[in-house]
């Protein structure tokens, strides 16, 4: 890893997001509720070129808006229903086609990492209603690369289990 993502890792108090991978920190929980569900939730992440760098294709069952803060692009791989694919390049470069911000409906499994390989990213989502414990599901490399044939090699560098 590069020595300013450890930097950013120690100066924002970011830790090991659970399955997800990355690092990350929670900045915002709504007290408020919707549902049994906070109203709303934030987080500050960074990805970067090490094993546990990378964010493993899940889904949620709300929206997630992805924002970019710093670092080098990051390529999100959305693997949508029907076979239907894509990839948002979240950075800088607005006239190169990369965005600052991207919406990811729910339900859609989604993982990325730094693109350039070796670089880091430091990015951030909202959640409305907000994240709750079990809400995150991890994908399934079989049964992705089965319903996303021409997306085989990404979901395979996107998995952290086999299945």
């Amino acid at each position: 890893m590069r020595p300013e993502a450890a930097a950013l890792i120690e100066r924002l108090g970011l830790e090991p997001l659970p399955e997800e991978g990355g690092w990350f920190r929670q900045t915002w929980r709504s007290p408020d509720r919707v549902g049994g569900r906070p109203a709303g939730t934030a987080i500050v992440a960074l990805f970067a070129d090490a094993p546990e760098g990378f964010s493993a294709l899940h889904r949620l069952p709300t929206a997630e808006v992805w924002h970019f803060y710093l670092g080098d692009p990051f390529g999100l791989v959305l693997l949508e229903d029907g076979g239907r694919s894509s990839t948002v390049v979240l950075g800088h470069d607005l006239a190169g086609g990369q965005v600052v911000q991207a919406t990811v409906p729910p339900g859609t499994w989604m993982g990325g990492r730094p693109v350039p390989a070796g670089g880091w990213s430091l990015v951030g989502s909202t959640m409305a209603p907000g994240f709750s414990e079990g809400d995150y599901q991890a994908g399934d490399r079989e049964t992705l690369t089965r319903d996303h044939p021409s997306r085989a090699d990404e979901i395979a560098r996107l998995i952290r289990w086999s299945g």
